[in-house]
């Protein structure tokens, strides 16, 4: 699992790209306040939108997510609490006033990037 990508994923750069060239600026990995160990993918910190680009494996897609026969309650338990920390992470950020955007890995970066896009522009001009 240590040679797993976890942060510059090929679907984060086609992001992160897309949302530079459209004239966006925003933070990357940013650590969770009050969350140890845990980070935001693209942060836009004026709007306090936190933009989560999730693996269908790690993160339990509905429509993608396999189960691993080979020690399959190891992984079971392990694809399960990685699920609850996404939706504990989530929570945390909006009970502290951050919008959350969460994207899988299977959707096309221009979409993607679209959508965030037009979250922060509504952002900017109040319009949340």
């Amino acid at each position: 699992m240590s040679r797993q990508a976890s942060r510059d994923t090929a679907q984060e750069l086609a992001v992160r790209r897309l949302l530079n060239g459209s004239g966006l600026r925003y933070r990357v990995h940013v650590p969770v306040p009050g969350m140890p160990r845990r980070t935001v993918d693209i942060v836009f910190g004026r709007q306090r939108i936190a933009v989560f680009l999730d693996g269908c494996f790690w993160h339990g897609c509905p429509d993608h997510a396999t189960r691993p026969r080979a020690n399959a309650e190891w992984w079971r338990a392990k694809l399960d609490r990685n699920i609850a920390r996404d939706r504990e992470t989530t929570q945390h950020l909006i009970s502290a006033g951050w919008m959350v955007l969460r994207f899988w890995e299977h959707e096309a970066p221009e979409e993607v990037a679209q959508r965030i896009a037009t979250k922060v522009r509504a952002g900017r001009s109040g319009q949340r």
